[in-house]
């Protein structure tokens, strides 16, 4: 068996899809993108596949990860790592396929029946918290997770904190507290008002704070550690094990976030979330993103003993004119019941992408970026 095609598509609202097909005619798919940049991660993914991949058989995937990887003088980082992943994910379809498994029964089998997962709520600006959150609880689910704040100056006013506080404490009353609430302050606030904000949303038990800065800051979470006793939560602009080992050995977080179509796919968020057990820390990938990268992470979620709950992206505030169910050509497989989704069965990532539809949507146009936020005074915030 060899790899003798692929093909990219970029869809809407923001995802690039790859299909790599086999002289076998197995088919194997991945989801390769840093969102607003699936143009330059495109790039890479046709300088991968076309330097090291065509005409390889597609199953040692390790070997072909490490090439990928190690191959170029330069590592890491978004782009590449972004690329790397979404390849990596289609070369576990396509094993999974060839095998007749999922792909979490060829990484040691379930660790478990079903995956908790969590809902959205409150858009970027966030707003309306109280009533969105009484929705998606009356729909099933336990968890759910809203940003934290808009943007913030430096060091920014009693009514900035205040307002964080009030939004969060609409939703604790509406929902009550069995309910989970993840607040993501979203890398956009600085050290010293992450302190502040972390001190004055304690009283409302959140489940997580995530990102209270962002990663070049990594650094700065022990003492943000030191004034809350919120886990803490961060990873999703982390893009390998060597990243993430710097806060595992700093012990101040307790939740890593890798994002399985950013951090070097399938096959390295595996040895993160092995890692991460070594360090009595938890795993909640990132997923805002398709289907097939929230496939791949429940592949991994299945067979990691640490996962806690996974980010998906039904309705999200970014899924505007598609949305993750609408690629699929069986929804039910991502069917949400009291909180939880069920450990897909099927071979490889266990779905099946709706390829008229892709094929349909690649036709329009795609030209996603986030917004650029400024201060009063012109100076560019943080989104």
């Amino acid at each position: 068996m060899r790899i003798v095609d692929y093909e990219l598509f970029e869809v809407p609202p923001r995802w690039l899809f790859l299909k790599v097909t086999t002289s076998d005619g197995i088919v194997g798919w991945g989801e390769p993108v840093v969102e607003g940049r699936a143009k330059t991660v495109r790039a890479a993914v046709e300088e991968l596949m076309d330097n090291y991949l065509m005409g390889e058989d597609p199953l040692p995937i390790e070997n072909h990860w490490q090439t990928m990887y190690r191959g170029g003088f330069y590592r890491g980082g978004p782009i590449l790592m972004s690329a790397i992943a979404g390849i990596d994910q289609a070369l576990w379809d396509i094993k999974g396929k060839h095998y007749g498994a999922p792909v979490y029964e060829l990484l040691g089998g379930k660790a478990r029946n079903r995956i908790r997962v969590y809902q959205w709520i409150g858009g970027d600006r966030p707003a309306d918290v109280g009533k969105a959150a009484a929705e998606k609880v009356a729909a099933g689910f336990t968890a759910l997770k809203m940003n934290a704040t808009s943007e913030l100056r430096r060091v920014d006013t009693s009514a900035a904190v205040q307002s964080a506080v009030d939004r969060i404490a609409q939703v604790r009353e509406e929902v009550g507290d069995e309910i989970d609430i993840g607040v993501d302050f979203h890398g956009r606030v600085s050290k010293p008002m992450a302190k502040r904000l972390a001190k004055a949303l304690e009283p409302h038990d959140p489940f997580f704070i995530e990102e209270p800065v962002l990663a070049e800051h990594n650094d700065e979470l022990g003492d943000i550690a030191a004034h809350t006793t919120i886990p803490i939560a961060t990873g999703e602009r982390m893009y390998s094990r060597w990243d993430f080992k710097r806060v595992f050995e700093d012990g101040s977080v307790d939740i890593i976030q890798p994002d399985l179509s950013h951090a070097g796919g399938i096959t390295e968020v595996k040895k993160i979330a092995a890692m991460a057990e070594a360090y009595d820390v938890a795993m909640a990938p990132h997923c805002p993103l398709g289907p097939i990268a929230l496939a791949s992470c429940i592949q991994v979620d299945a067979c990691s003993s640490n996962t806690l709950i996974q980010e998906q992206s039904l309705d999200i505030h970014y899924n505007e004119t598609s949305d993750v169910l609408d690629y699929l050509a069986d929804p039910d497989v991502f069917e949400y019941r009291q909180g939880y989704v069920e450990l897909p069965t099927e071979p490889g990532l266990s779905i099946e992408i709706d390829e008229s539809t892709v094929r349909s949507n690649a036709e329009h146009e795609v030209n996603w970026h986030n917004p650029i936020w400024r201060h009063d005074d012109g100076s560019i915030a943080e989104w």
